[in-house]
Order: C-alpha cells, then sequence, then structure tokens
C-alpha cells in the first residue's frame, strides 16, 4: 500500500506564484464520474489522498462532494491550498470532513500592505476555526533561501489572532493541537530543459507515492507538472498493470539504487537531497 497519491482534481489556478513552475497543459478540471474512478482505482492502495499536483484544489466547483465521497469511501483528504478562496469555500471544506489542510503563506508575498493584512486575517480566521473542530491546519512557509521573505512580520501579525503555546519543533512551530506552522526550503522543479544533476538520486516516487493527473495521467511523482512521464491513463487502463509495467518498476528499483532511469529525474534538484 502507498502512503500517499496525489490526486490533481484540477490543474487550473487563480494565482501565478513566483515559486511555481506552472505547466502547459489544456486547462481541466476532474468530472465527478472521473474522481468516483479514480476512488474506487485506489481502494486497497492508499488511505492518504493529497489533492494537488498544478492547479488550486479550492477552484473546483465540486470540492465539498469530492471530500465527502473520499470520507465515505475510508480515504483521508488533505489540501494544499494558497487560502485565497478560503473565506467563500472554507466552512465547506470543514462540513465536508477534510483531514488536513496545507495553507502556503508564502504565496502571497509582495502584495499590498492592505491586500496582504486582509489574506492574513481570513487565513487565520479559518484556521482557528478548522482547527478547533476535526481538522489539522499546517500554515507553510516554505521560503527559506529567499531574500526579503516577510516572515517575521507574518508571525507578528498571526500571534494576537492565533492563540496557542508557540512552541518551536524541528519543522516548525506549535500553536496548539491540530494547528501548526511549518518551515521548508525552496526548491526549483525539474523541467526537461533545466540544468543536468545526474544519474545518482533518491526519490519516493513509485515507493511511497505517485500522481494523478487532472486528465487521468499517471505520473511517479508530485513535482512532474507536465506530465512528462507518463506511466499510463487510469480513465482508459487499469491501474495495477500501470504501477506494475515495466517502466513503472524500472523508476522504482533505480531509485532503490540511487539511479534515475528517467531525463526528468536527472534534472531534479530535489530528488538530490535525499541521496544518503
Amino acid at each position: 500500500m502507498y502512503t500517499r497519491v496525489y490526486v490533481e482534481i484540477t490543474n487550473i489556478c487563480n494565482m501565478k506564484c513566483s515559486f511555481c513552475h506552472g505547466h502547459s497543459r489544456q486547462a481541466k478540471m476532474m468530472s465527478v464520474s472521473e474522481f468516483e474512478k479514480v476512488l474506487d482505482a485506489l481502494k486497497g492502495k492508499t488511505k492518504h489522498l493529497y489533492y494537488h499536483l498544478m492547479g488550486e484544489p479550492l477552484t473546483h466547483p465540486e470540492l465539498p462532494l469530492f471530500l465527502s465521497m473520499a470520507k465515505d469511501r475510508g480515504f483521508k483528504s488533505m489540501i494544499t491550498t494558497n487560502g485565497t478562496l478560503l473565506q467563500k469555500r472554507g466552512k465547506a471544506l470543514i462540513e465536508s470532513g477534510v483531514y488536513k489542510i496545507n495553507i502556503s503563506l508564502h504565496s502571497f508575498e509582495k502584495q499590498d500592505r492592505a491586500a496582504f493584512e486582509k489574506y492574513l486575517t481570513e487565513v487565520a480566521l479559518f484556521a482557528d476555526e478548522a482547527s478547533k473542530g476535526s481538522t489539522i491546519v499546517v500554515l507553510r512557509l516554505w521560503n527559506k533561501g529567499v531574500k526579503d521573505v516577510q516572515n517575521a512580520e507574518i508571525l507578528s501579525f498571526l500571534r494576537p489572532i492565533l492563540q496557542g503555546e508557540w512552541t518551536e519543533n524541528e519543522r516548525g512551530l506549535r500553536l496548539r493541537n491540530k494547528l501548526h506552522i511549518e518551515w521548508g526550503d525552496r526548491f526549483e522543479w525539474p523541467d526537461k530543459d533545466a540544468d543536468y544533476q545526474g544519474d545518482e538520486v533518491f526519490c519516493y516516487g513509485m515507493r511511497d507515492h505517485f500522481g494523478i493527473l487532472a486528465d487521468g495521467t499517471v505520473v511517479p511523482c508530485c513535482l512532474d507538472s507536465e506530465g512528462a512521464i507518463n506511466l499510463g491513463n487510469l480513465f482508459s487502463d487499469d491501474l495495477s498493470e500501470i504501477l506494475n509495467s515495466p517502466r513503472a518498476k524500472a523508476i522504482k528499483h533505480g531509485f532503490g539504487s540511487h539511479r534515475a532511469t528517467e531525463e526528468l529525474c536527472k534534472r531534479c534538484s530535489y530528488a538530490r537531497r535525499f541521496i544518503k
């Protein structure tokens, strides 16, 4: 069983963040019937669904229904969002039984002061309400190594709104039960035109996770934004056969021996972080 599967319910986003690779694929949202196929195919293969590769999941009008469908089938749903639509859609997410929400606060950097404070206030009020229920909320600041970040200002703004212990740990800050702030390094997305990084890599793709793009394309990891490593299509092919294809097995076995078998992986600096 896989630790998690990334399900891109939409590749459409309402922002253009400087750190995001983006994609050139046709705009697509999964239909209800397509998402049902995904859930049926993933039965027995994982318990945890992460609703992103590209795209902002809160732009999908059927997201609350998707969350309810997944919960009814025993899946735990994790959402990563830029947080800009939480004021409109946050209540529905909580009521639909979302298990965890990661909010990328670094998505809204460099905005004007009034808009930035409005955004932070809306995110904080949502995080406060959601975390007092059954939803885990993680506020992400994945911008280590970037100049002129606003992290200190953000923390100062949030502290009066989000009451708690605010204790440091290796990942960031624990504000209280089910509410956390998490640090992270900014990374470069792999790209076919990126610099060659070498064959020696290690990745958990195909070992504990894989991804499904909005059009059903199965990819080995959550950083394949363009679907360059197309292992097959879940909407037309059997998922078990896709995951056990010679190409998929070669990727997995290659990573096990710290060797990249795909050109995209040879250009992934992120995969070099895990070389042991």
